[in-house]
C-alpha cells in the first residue's frame, strides 16, 4: 500500500510533529470544500468506499490501524477510479493529531469491539474519553452514527449520550425489521453480513455531541 496514492501510513513520530494533512485534508488531498466524512475502525474499507459511490458529493476517509484489511478497500477505491475516498492506517486514540478544529462533518462508528469487560471501557469508541476526542475535530453539529451488532454497546453508548445530554436524534434496535426504512443502512460490511448469518439483529444510533 506504499504505492497507493489513496492511503497514508504516517509514524506515531510524523503524527506528533504537526502532520502536513491536519486541517488540510480537502485542499491538499481531496482538492475542494466538500463535506468530511470519517469512518473510525474501517476494517475492509466496505463502508467508506460505498459511501463515497453512493454521495459523490462528500469526501471520505476510512481509518483502521491494520493494513492488510484496509488494503482492499484501498484497492477498490482506486480499480473504480472514486476519488473522494482515502484511508488513514493509524490509531483511533490519535485522531485529534490527523485531523484540524471543526475539519470533519460526520464520523461513522461501524461494528466496533464493544470492549464488554469493565476494565476496558475506555476503549470503547463512544466512552466519554473518544468523545471528547471527536468534538474537538467535529464541526459544530456534526453528526455521528453508530451501527452495531453489539445490543450492550447500543444500550452503553445510549446511556453515555443521555447522561452527557447529547441530542440523539435516532436509535434503531433492528434495523432490519424497523417500520422505519433508513439511508446507508444497506451497505454492509464483512462483519456484518457474518452477523446476519447467525440471526443477530443490526442496531442503530445517530447523535451530536452537545
Amino acid at each position: 500500500m506504499a504505492e497507493y496514492h489513496n492511503v497514508f501510513q504516517p509514524t506515531f513520530d510524523e503524527l506528533k510533529s504537526n502532520f502536513p494533512l491536519k486541517g488540510n485534508w480537502k485542499s491538499t488531498f481531496f482538492k475542494n470544500d466538500n463535506p468530511l466524512v470519517v469512518e473510525l475502525g474501517c476494517g475492509k474499507g466496505e463502508y467508506s468506499v460505498g459511501l463515497a459511490q453512493k454521495y459523490p458529493q462528500k469526501n471520505f476517509l476510512g481509518i483502521d490501524v491494520k493494513g492488510a484489511r484496509m488494503w482492499q478497500g484501498a484497492t477498490q477505491a482506486i480499480d473504480q477510479k472514486l476519488d473522494n475516498v482515502a484511508f488513514l492506517r493509524t490509531r483511533i486514540e490519535f485522531i485529534e493529531w490527523c485531523f484540524g478544529s471543526d475539519e470533519v462533518d460526520e464520523i461513522w462508528i461501524t461494528f466496533p469491539d464493544p470492549q464488554i469487560k469493565k476494565k476496558r471501557a475506555k476503549n470503547r469508541l463512544t466512552h466519554p474519553v473518544f468523545l471528547e476526542r471527536y468534538s474537538k475535530i467535529l464541526k459544530k453539529d456534526g453528526l455521528i452514527h453508530l451501527k452495531t451488532d453489539s445490543q450492550f454497546l447500543h444500550g452503553y453508548t445510549l446511556g453515555i449520550i443521555e447522561g452527557n445530554h447529547h441530542v440523539l436524534e435516532d436509535a434503531e434496535h433492528d434495523i432490519y425489521n424497523a417500520q422505519l426504512q433508513r439511508p446507508d443502512m444497506s451497505i454492509k460490511t464483512h462483519y456484518e453480513n457474518l452477523f446476519l448469518d447467525k440471526d443477530m439483529p443490526i442496531t442503530y444510533l445517530r447523535f451530536r455531541l452537545q
